[in-house]
């Protein structure tokens, strides 16, 4: 992945490199805009549109979408509400949920997003992810790991709202994800979604060891010092969050917001090697 690096602007220097900041935003089954806690507990935030809006203000990197049905719903993606959702858009969007076939793909990149984001579709191996890489790109193709842990405290990939654990190990996994041609990896902690206490730094650290790929931490973010020990000490290339731009602060109410640009240059960028 090329790095973006800021332009000095006349009496300002430059602060660090650019890294992305992608707000997750999460639907359910009536596409519904909604917030979990460790991939249970859910919250009703309100109309995706509406968030993607604010964002379209904001300065957005790009947007994650993810129907958190689909999957364990055995269905078809919402292709009509992610049309919806896209052509609102000003950044690009990647979607995941229930796309465990080729055409299933197709049509959804149809929608006009930029990526899909393939997971429920480990459960068959990883040939769906090198058809798409071959057919639209590896930049076209995310993969995400939703990662919990056993009765034994063994870390494993979970699918289908985290009930469906793979049997090969996170490593083989992370290999096999990236001989298929995948673009990027989305490492989502399953046990920090929605707690606000920072990613799962070693998680994503042995992600980031075990790939060429780019990794993208997702799971826990609660303040911008997150990011910065995502990158520095994970060694990811991006930064995915929903609770820190869906809510006010923890434990208060809804506020769809995104840091402003000065701020993440002053609290995350400059601080960047």
């Amino acid at each position: 992945m090329t790095q973006q690096h800021l332009v000095p602007t006349p009496g300002r220097p430059a602060q660090g490199r650019r890294v992305r900041v992608i707000p997750t935003l999460l639907i359910d089954r009536q596409g519904r805009l909604v917030k979990t806690v460790k991939f249970g507990k859910r919250a009703y935030i309100g109309d995706p549109i509406n968030a993607v809006r604010i964002f379209n203000t904001k300065q957005v990197d790009e947007l994650i979408l993810i129907d958190i049905d689909a999957s364990a719903d055995g269905r078809e993606p919402p292709y009509s509400r992610i049309a919806e959702i896209a052509s609102e858009a000003f950044m690009p969007v990647a979607y995941g949920g229930g796309l465990i076939f080729e055409d299933q793909i197709a049509r959804t990149i149809d929608c006009g997003v930029e990526k899909v984001i393939l997971s429920g579709a480990l459960a068959q191996g990883s040939e769906l992810i090198g058809t798409a890489a071959q057919r639209w790109g590896s930049q076209a193709v995310t993969v995400c790991l939703p990662v919990g842990r056993n009765w034994r405290g063994r870390q494993q990939v979970r699918l289908k709202r985290g009930r469906k654990a793979l049997k090969d190990d996170l490593n083989t996994v992370v290999t096999r994800v990236t001989e298929a041609g995948a673009g990027e990896i989305i490492v989502y902690a399953i046990d920090r979604d929605g707690t606000w206490d920072g990613y799962d730094i070693d998680l994503c650290a042995r992600v980031a060891t075990a790939t060429t790929l780019p990794v993208v931490a997702c799971g826990g973010a609660g303040q911008l010092a997150h990011f910065r020990e995502a990158v520095e000490e994970a060694g990811c290339a991006a930064v995915a969050a929903g609770s820190l731009f869906v809510y006010q602060a923890r434990g208060k109410g809804v506020l769809i917001s995104y840091p402003a640009q000065d701020r993440l240059h002053s609290e995350f960028f400059a601080h960047l090697p």
